[in-house]
């Protein structure tokens, strides 16, 4: 297909389904990236009562609410499906019912209305969400920091991607939530540990920093969640404040964890990448605040701009979809209506062949 002309202006829907979120966006280019409607329906009380996300049921609340919100959110944009550019849908990485939902709705849609379907990796999706802001130019150095995935990558332009590092077991959002399942503070586990650590002493109990110091940029968390067990069991019964300082300690040990391994990769990228001009944070853990305050602190340090997207759209949300979608369709990246979901796909193109190969082995 001919690239489009960036000129001219495009207009996409994006459909979100990839875990707990449903989630469903318009999102256009004219003259500047403009959100004209941004939809979602959480399931955290569906989910809250196991302390995690139930595949099962999170597939049948994305059955259940999809259709409203695409009919909401084209009412919203006050635009019709026969005057979209095209249409997107997250097929992957995430829960393979949940993909498949979205996915399914979005070819539907773009069958039904003969336009463009474009499968967005959900990465990538976070990956351009700061691109909704004016002025974010390529190449920048990305974390994205989620509940699922912790990654260090170079963002070269729409599908040019080279992960520098990643969790070698959990995630941090994985960490946040498992914490403060401990803690018995529901979920998500990344706003109640923020929320219940406001005020508390984070030295008061001393916690690791997984791989703090060492060459390389890769994560690990699963030995701080250990950790984090035998000191609720060594201090005894927690009262309120106990659990603040405890919650405080969690968060400042992710956050020193985060910050020094971007640092590795801050000094890789700037000998690399000497054009580049922004570290950017994304996903849902990237909305907490004292992460954002040093994140800022070591751009700066760095002589870079630090960007963040607003909250709303760190966590899962249909505007990144929808964006992932219109940047891609600007270069003529679409997909068949035989496109795959992908439970596992990740950005960089080298890590996902050393997967594929691993697979077939």
């Amino acid at each position: 297909m001919n690239r489009r002309d960036p000129l001219g202006g495009l207009t996409v829907l994006g459909i979100e389904t990839s875990c707990d979120e449903t989630a469903v966006a318009v999102v256009g280019d004219r003259p500047h990236p403009l959100i004209q409607a941004n939809l979602i329906h959480s399931q955290l009380a569906e989910h809250a009562p196991y302390g995690g996300v139930v595949p099962e049921i999170a597939a049948r609340a994305h059955l259940d609410h999809i259709d409203g919100l695409v009919r909401r959110a084209l009412d919203e944009a006050e635009i019709t499906i026969d005057r979209l550019d095209g249409i997107a849908a997250a097929a992957g990485p995430g829960l393979i019912g949940g993909l498949i939902v979205g996915s399914m709705a979005a070819k539907g849609l773009a069958w039904a209305a003969r336009k463009p379907y474009i499968a967005v990796n959900h990465l990538e999706a976070h990956a351009l969400a700061a691109r909704l802001s004016p002025g974010i130019e390529f190449p920048y150095l990305l974390l994205l920091v989620s509940g699922g995935h912790t990654q260090l990558l170079v963002c070269a332009g729409v599908g040019n991607y080279r992960q520098l590092g990643a969790s070698r077991d959990d995630a941090a959002g994985e960490a946040f939530d498992k914490s403060a399942k401990l803690l018995g503070l529901g979920y998500p586990g990344g706003p109640a540990i923020e929320r219940a650590a406001h005020g508390g002493n984070p030295r008061r109990f001393a916690l690791p920093r997984p791989l703090k110091g060492r060459s390389g940029c890769d994560f690990s968390f699963s030995g701080l969640k250990t950790a984090v067990r035998q000191t609720i069991i060594d201090a005894g019964p927690f009262g309120p404040p106990q659990v603040a300082d405890l919650a405080a300690a969690i968060e400042l040990a992710i956050c020193d964890t985060l910050i020094d391994r971007t640092a590795n990769a801050l000094a890789w990228f700037r000998r690399h990448y000497p054009a580049g001009r922004s570290l950017v944070a994304a996903g849902g853990v990237a909305a907490n605040r004292r992460l954002r305050e040093h994140l800022a602190g070591l751009a700066a340090s760095n002589g870079l701009a630090f960007v963040a997207p607003p909250p709303e759209l760190c966590t899962d949300n249909g505007a990144m979809i929808a964006w992932a979608g219109l940047e891609r369709l600007r270069l003529g990246l679409v997909d068949g209506l035989d496109a795959p979901v992908r439970p596992r796909w990740p950005l960089d193109s080298a890590v996902a062949a050393v997967a594929e190969k691993a697979r077939a082995s």
